[in-house]
């Protein structure tokens, strides 16, 4: 078998694995846009994860690529991009998500990606190889994204608890499991933009690093595009049900208005975030919000020590993916 040949194989492996961790993003990440809406009883879980798939894929047509642009080049030196870097990243992203997924942690597979290129480009080139700048920036919203999610989420329960002050309770559970289909279709669409381009990111690092897409492009080719956000879409359809039981009930109790500010303010937070082009993670957003809308009833309501182990949950996830990767790099250059 020729070299090329060869190259070509390697490079086809590594797309499915990337794939596999864009299937295992939706997996994972399924509970952030069903559990509010399935713990609350507007949907049935099976029909909740069709309906969230759905608008996963849907995103494709509405958010442009800068996110996918900000993990191509804003993370890492391109010019020590290789297969072994990228085969480092994805088997660490990917380890982390499985030990996270097994103990039902609400971690943040977008971060066990960055930490994932992190700890293989330490491995091969040292840390002059990081692109501090967009690491900062990426690491910043580690803590922004939380705290807007908690900021949008209990505004939004204090205006409608405002609004609807002279309603009956029973009216407004009936109105708001109408609004909340709206407001899960639009985190769902927030969390398929924002996700299935980091691993549209990947995969065109890795097809720019082996020669097989040009670097005079401003886009990567359109199967990466859609064969990404068609993987998001089939792992949410599967779900993660461990993880949705955590988000949806663990946290504190929500009712369909409660749900609906969650999901709101979590959404608005992620277009903001992909429209600016900065990886975030869905998880934490939508758990400030959970939490922010908690916290507006009465700080009890909220099981702050739930709360506290998934905060240990996101400080371990790019150092814990980092060494993953770093290992996986060695066994890379060894084995692959």
């Amino acid at each position: 078998m020729s070299s090329i040949h060869l190259g070509l194989w390697v490079v086809v492996f590594l797309v499915a694995i990337a794939l596999i961790f864009d299937f295992m993003n939706g997996f994972h990440d399924a509970a952030n846009s069903i559990a509010t809406v399935v713990s609350t009883g507007v949907l049935k879980p099976h029909h909740a994860v069709i309906f969230a798939a759905l608008f996963n894929v849907i995103a494709y047509f509405i958010f442009h690529l800068k996110v996918a642009s900000t993990v191509g080049r804003g993370t890492i030196d391109p010019s020590i991009i290789d297969h072994y870097v990228v085969f480092g990243a994805l088997i660490g992203a990917i380890g982390w998500n499985v030990i996270t997924w097994y103990y039902g942690i609400p971690s943040s597979s977008s971060h066990a990606l960055i930490g994932g290129l992190v700890g293989s480009a330490l491995a091969k080139a040292g840390p002059g190889s990081l692109n501090i700048d967009g690491l900062c920036k990426t690491i910043a919203f580690i803590f922004v994204s939380p705290l807007l999610g908690f900021f949008l989420g209990s505004l939004l329960m204090l205006g409608v608890s405002w609004l609807y002050l002279r309603t009956t309770p029973s009216k407004v559970d009936r109105r708001f499991r109408r609004y909340q289909l709206i407001s899960a279709g639009l985190y769902s669409l927030g969390h398929g933009g924002n996700d299935a381009q980091k691993t549209i990111g990947i995969i065109w690092m890795l097809l720019l690093a082996t020669g097989y897409a040009s670097a005079t492009l401003d886009a990567p080719p359109m199967w990466v595009i859609a064969a990404c956000y068609l993987a998001i879409g089939l792992g949410t359809l599967f779900g993660g049900w461990r993880i949705v039981r955590t988000m949806g009930q663990k946290i504190t109790k929500l009712k369909p208005v409660g749900g609906f500010c969650a999901e709101f303010g979590g959404a608005i937070s992620l277009f903001l975030a992909s429209w600016l082009g900065i990886p975030v993670s869905t998880t934490h957003t939508i758990t400030g919000a959970i939490v922010g809308v908690g916290a507006t009833q009465k700080l009890a309501a909220v099981r702050w020590g739930v709360a506290g182990n998934i905060v240990w949950a996101w400080i371990l996830t790019i150092p814990a993916s980092a060494s993953m990767a770093a290992l996986a790099w060695w066994l890379g250059q060894h084995f692959l």
